[in-house]
């Protein structure tokens, strides 16, 4: 019954084809046996099976884990020392932020010494990359401000399923601060005790004279005490200066990102050096253009430069009995401002030596002028934090040009 159901159409189609071959007029028992075969053919013919063969699954290749590269950059973005990723070849796969801001972006991709160049580190990254083992060196930036860095180089290997990766970890740590308290334990130590040597001794001479022949003597007392007091206040300005050097230096690596008005800044100046300039028969004379001049940086510290460098023309150069102060903004170049005065002069042979820590022309004219010797050595301690340049330019019998260019 159930093949009746399943063939019922081709049944269907035998009958009504046997139906028209009588009507037709053909022999009814040639109709009945053809009839009987359709319908043993279609109930007793079994359609044969075809049996799929089983198909072998095709051979893939096992993917290969993922790199580790990802989870080890993320790692290190996090730190806030420099540090770079470098590959077997020494390119550079990665670096953080701190790299970045501290030696420039560099391309993912390319070679180390396209950035660094100097010897040491890439005989050391080289070095590691050959041995699989650490290594630092210490490593120094020139600019833009000199810096002093540990530099480390590390591999780090990932071995998992078969698959090994191997990174090298180039990191570096900044030790300027711990060299520059050592510069400056040591300078301080030697400049004082020179310069403090002679005023010392100085004030020993006349306490023992004081103490001994002039015990009784109130005119020679009066005489001797006003030497002392001066000599107690150059070591007070001695000392005074030293630590501002000091303080400068610690942190000269540090840009001041503040907006500083010139114009109001040097007529404030001006004002405060109008009574030595009246002193000395001085009259400094201002040529400010109209409108702000504007430039990034600290003002009590540009205030110590010009302070500095408008008193040294007075004092060093009062024969000329004037001097300009030239403040200019010409469009598409720096700011520049010039302490010009009309005074001897310096000879060729000593302006190099100007901004050296108690380098003199004159050692007798500095100290009767009051002078430490270390004015422009602050003045250019605080330009190289400005990003700023002191340029001299000086005629014997003519006068000298002192230029702050920013």
């Amino acid at each position: 019954m159930a093949r009746i159901r399943r063939e019922r159409p081709v049944l269907l189609a035998a009958i009504l084809s046997a139906l028209a071959a009588l009507a037709a007029g053909m022999n009814k028992w040639v109709v009945l046996v053809l009839l009987l075969v359709m319908i043993f053919t279609a109930l007793f013919n079994e359609a044969p099976v075809l049996k799929a063969e089983p198909v072998e699954p095709a051979e893939t290749e096992p993917e290969a884990p993922p790199s580790r590269l990802p989870e080890v950059s993320a790692t290190l973005a996090g730190l806030d020392i420099p540090v770079m990723v470098l590959s077997d070849d020494a390119s550079v796969l990665f670096q953080n932020r701190a790299a970045e801001k501290a030696f420039g972006e560099l391309a993912l991709g390319a070679h180390i010494s396209a950035r660094l160049r100097s010897p040491g580190v890439l005989d050391m990254v080289r070095e590691t990359i050959a041995t699989n083992a650490p290594n630092q060196i210490e490593h120094s930036e020139r600019l833009p401000s000199e810096r002093v860095y540990i530099v480390r180089s590390a591999p780090v290997e990932f071995q998992s399923e078969g698959q090994h990766e191997r990174f090298f970890i180039l990191s570096f740590r900044d030790i300027s601060e711990v060299r520059r308290i050592d510069r400056m334990r040591s300078d301080f130590v030697a400049n004082a005790s020179h310069e403090l040597r002679t005023p010392l001794a100085s004030l020993r001479g006349f306490i023992e004279t004081i103490q001994g022949p002039a015990k009784n003597d109130q005119k020679a007392q009066a005489q001797f005490l006003g030497i002392m007091f001066d000599q107690t206040t150059r070591m007070s300005r001695l000392v005074d200066d030293l630590l501002s050097l000091s303080r400068l230096e610690l942190k000269s690596h540090i840009a001041p990102d503040e907006k500083v008005d010139l114009v109001p800044l040097l007529g404030h100046v001006r004002d405060s050096l109008v009574p030595l300039a009246k002193d000395v028969g001085v009259d400094i004379n201002l040529h400010l253009p109209d409108g702000k001049v504007e430039v990034l940086g600290d003002r009590d510290e540009l205030v110590q430069v010009f302070e500095n460098l408008m008193e040294n023309a007075c004092k060093y150069g009062q024969e000329g009995k004037i001097v300009d102060v030239w403040l200019k903004n010409d469009a598409g170049q720096p700011v520049e401002v010039s302490i010009v005065d009309k005074g001897p002069g310096i000879p060729a042979e000593h302006v190099p030596r100007l901004t050296e820590r108690f380098y003199r022309v004159s050692i007798e004219d500095s100290r009767s002028k009051k002078g430490t010797g270390l004015g422009l050595a602050i003045v250019k301690h605080i330009l190289t934090r400005h990003r700023a340049r002191l340029i001299v330019k000086s005629e014997v019998g003519k006068g000298t040009d002192f230029t702050v260019r920013f």
